[in-house]
């Protein structure tokens, strides 16, 4: 597969949207009015519900009596990738496109994915996703943890599965979604279709916005099932190891060095901090457009304290994954191996 390509004219194949959804009712009428007015669209629109306890499938039968949309409505209990898997299962279309609740799409999102599948010979696509914030919390949360387009190397970029695109007997080839995982699903399922197939073909244009977590008791809660997913799937062990020895060894080795040695070593914090948080910073200065100075100053100070919680909640979820892997060791796949 090529790592990049000119669009070609929209393929002929069928091509289906796949949703899941849990406890969505508010956010799914603006998801599904950016589906109404995509520039492609869809031939079907495949909506798993994952046993939702709020209006969430009154939102749907709503929708699909109005017939704006080709939705059909599954429903099954289970995690994302159970749910996932379902829909796309049940799919008819030779192309699908996966999407999330809580987003809204460009309106050239689906076009976008699904034109360099005009080459027979690519198999996924990825798109990509930009915030969407409403407070000045959400503004300093997505400058902190969301990469910019420029920072991004196409031939390693792995897509969320807000906005990815792949042909249906991709996902049949490489097992589907890993239903023994709850989270960093959509990483294994990438890192499957990449080893079978190469780098994706990145789409850039097919934009994705989602509103950033708005407290920080969300984001710790997201970013400590994140770890843990690392850790039940046994993935990227070095940047992990890292994480502790900065925050086990090297932040209180320097603290004991100045005090015991000479207070110079304390200098080196001035060195190490603001390079730990500038990237959030550097992002921050062309996303808070619109801010007064107050709520500028704001932005900058939260971002720190977002880099450093979301640094904790990972330490604290992945040996609790570790330890999950341990003990179910004898039923997990060994999902590198194809």
């Amino acid at each position: 597969m090529h790592m990049s390509q000119p669009p070609g004219p929209a393929p002929q194949a069928r091509i289906s949207v796949v949703i899941t959804v849990l406890n969505e009712a508010e956010s799914l009428p603006g998801l599904l009015e950016s589906l109404a007015v995509q520039t492609l669209r869809p031939d079907e629109i495949i909506i798993c519900d994952g046993g939702s306890t709020d209006s969430t499938m009154e939102v749907l039968t709503e929708w699909q009596a109005s017939g704006r949309l080709p939705l059909v409505v599954l429903q099954r209990k289970g995690n994302i990738s159970q749910g996932r898997n379902a829909a796309i299962e049940a799919a008819t279309g030779d192309i699908v496109a996966v999407t999330d609740a809580g987003v809204r799409l460009s309106p050239r999102w689906l076009e976008e994915l699904a034109a360099p599948f005009g080459d027979s010979q690519v198999q996924a696509v990825a798109g990509f996703f930009l915030p969407d914030p409403q407070t000045v919390f959400e503004t300093a949360m997505g400058a902190t943890v969301l990469p910019e387009l420029v920072e991004i190397k196409a031939a390693r970029f792995l897509p969320s599965s807000r906005s990815v695109a792949f042909r249906k007997t991709a996902w049949a080839a490489v097992g589907g979604y890993p239903e023994w995982l709850d989270y960093c699903e959509d990483l294994i399922f990438d890192l499957r279709l990449r080893k079978k197939y190469g780098p994706f073909i990145f789409a850039p244009e097919a934009l994705v916005y989602f509103r950033p977590r708005s407290n920080l008791r969300d984001f710790f809660i997201q970013y400590y099932r994140y770890a843990r997913g690392d850790g039940k799937a046994d993935l990227w062990r070095m940047r992990h190891a890292i994480r502790y020895a900065t925050y086990l060894v090297a932040v209180p080795a320097i603290a004991l060095a100045g005090a015991a040695l000479h207070p110079a070593w304390w200098l080196l914090y001035l060195i190490a901090v603001p390079g730990m948080f500038w990237p959030g910073w550097r992002r921050l200065r062309r996303a808070w457009k619109g801010l007064n100075t107050g709520h500028k100053l704001q932005a900058a100070l939260l971002v720190p304290l977002i880099r450093v919680t979301g640094d904790v909640a990972k330490m604290i979820g992945y040996p609790v994954g570790i330890w999950w892997r341990l003990r179910h060791r004898a039923s997990i796949p060994d999902w590198r191996v194809l």
